[in-house]
């Protein structure tokens, strides 16, 4: 299925009378310089276009039962090119979309007020998501106040909502983006294992990661690589990467790259200095066993929350084994987030919210326990496949064994 069928999905869920309007998103200066901050493509314009190029907008249109689609992009300026590199020619953005009907930016106001002039329109879709009520409001969310403040007859629908269950099953061309995603970070995982030794600081673990990656082509990460060493493991999103590693310590790298803008979401934790010690071996393997678990567990029609539940349950039980915890219930000292999120074009991809599994959904498994007095945290995370029967593994060759990983670090050393 390519991003053709998925603009046809679209268009087949809307109501008819209606029209869609989305926008790639735009540049942002970095304070007074001529420099922007790295761009990053408006997630659904992405999924309907395959195109991630800034001042883009796509109007898709229902009307009557027919359905339209035209794609407005900057014209070609060669004293920006000069500057800038070349800008995507009318043909080249066919190429990449389908989209036979491509105009420039400059046209889009009127072909809007031609259209709805001209038909009797009843919903406007864009993409108006936010993360929360104190987030900045982005390109796609200040075009539709200013839409509907010139059409307030005109009701304003969530493209978002609209396209997030389309986004759930992934198609066979996302997986493929998603397996060679997963299969650079392996490599840089196994570069991170070959060069790791007490005495570097998070940021050098960091810097070998991403020289593989970046050797291998990829362009841009799922997101800010976490390299947390000793206590700082412990912090679940901890970026910042600036200590020295501990010598007898672990180090928890959570991070993926990206392929084809679809992402890996992997971690591993391993021994500074190539061995485990017996404690540090003792929870691992407790994490890991929930780990395994939960790819065996996952299916069609089970839910996040029936996996999160078993995850509690193995990690809550082993931890009463070990008279860390008295009861089941107080795991959440040690293990206080989810097993498990949706993958694709993000990192945490489209809200499952409690819908069941089905084919073709891509999810985390990633158990994890943050032991803050002992310094030790570890999240062991795979992503997982649903399948008609249950789950593939789609990290499955990223080792993660204990004995796997300590063989692989002293030969790699020897």
């Amino acid at each position: 299925m390519s991003v053709s069928n998925h603009r046809k999905q679209l268009l087949d869920t809307i109501a008819d009378d209606s029209i869609v309007i989305c926008y790639s998103g735009q540049l942002v200066h970095t304070n007074e310089d001529d420099y922007y901050y790295p761009f990053e493509v408006n997630s659904q314009f992405f999924w309907l276009t395959g195109i991630e190029r800034a001042n883009m907008v796509l109007l898709l249109t229902k009307i009557g039962g027919k359905t339209s689609e035209t794609l407005f992009i900057e014209e070609a300026d060669p004293s920006q090119e000069r500057w800038t590199g070349k800008m995507l020619a009318p043909e080249e953005a066919t190429d990449i979309s389908g989209i036979e009907n491509v105009s420039f930016a400059a046209d889009f106001s009127d072909t809007v007020d031609f259209v709805i002039t001209r038909n009797y329109i009843r919903q406007v879709y864009f993409d108006v998501f936010r993360q929360s009520q104190t987030d900045t409001p982005d390109f796609n969310l200040i075009k539709a106040k200013e839409f509907a403040d010139k059409f307030p007859a005109i009701t304003l629908c969530d493209l978002h909502a609209a396209i997030c269950p389309l986004r759930r099953v992934k198609d066979a061309e996302e997986i493929a983006d998603v397996r060679a995603a997963i299969d650079v970070t392996r490599q840089g995982l196994e570069r991170v294992m070959s060069t790791l030794k007490p005495g570097m600081m998070e940021y050098q673990v960091q810097a070998e990661f991403e020289y593989a990656c970046r050797s291998l082509g990829t362009k841009k990460y799922a997101f800010p690589t976490i390299a947390g060493s000793g206590y700082n493991g412990c912090m679940l999103h901890y970026e910042t990467n600036e200590d020295e590693v501990p010598s007898d310590g672990l180090i928890l790298l959570d991070l993926g790259a990206k392929y084809n803008n679809y992402c890996s979401d992997i971690t591993r934790t391993y021994p500074v200095n190539g061995t485990y010690s017996p404690r540090q071996r003792q929870y691992y393997e407790l994490v890991l066993k929930a780990n395994r678990e939960v790819a065996k567990a996952a299916r069609p029609g089970i839910t996040l929350r029936d996996l999160q539940e078993l995850c509690r349950k193995i990690l809550g039980e082993g931890l009463v084994e070990m008279g860390k915890i008295d009861s089941v219930d107080e795991v959440s000292q040690y293990y206080m987030h989810g097993v498990s999120h949706s993958i694709g074009i993000d990192a945490h991809d489209v809200n499952i919210g409690q819908a069941v599994l089905e084919p073709g959904w891509i999810i985390s498994d990633e158990p994890g326990l943050y032991i803050d007095e002992e310094e030790i945290g570890i999240r062991i995370e795979d992503d997982l496949l649903i399948t008609e029967n249950g789950c593939e593994v789609l990290s499955e060759n990223i080792i993660r064994d204990p004995d796997d990983i300590e063989a692989f670090m002293k030969n790699s050393r020897d």
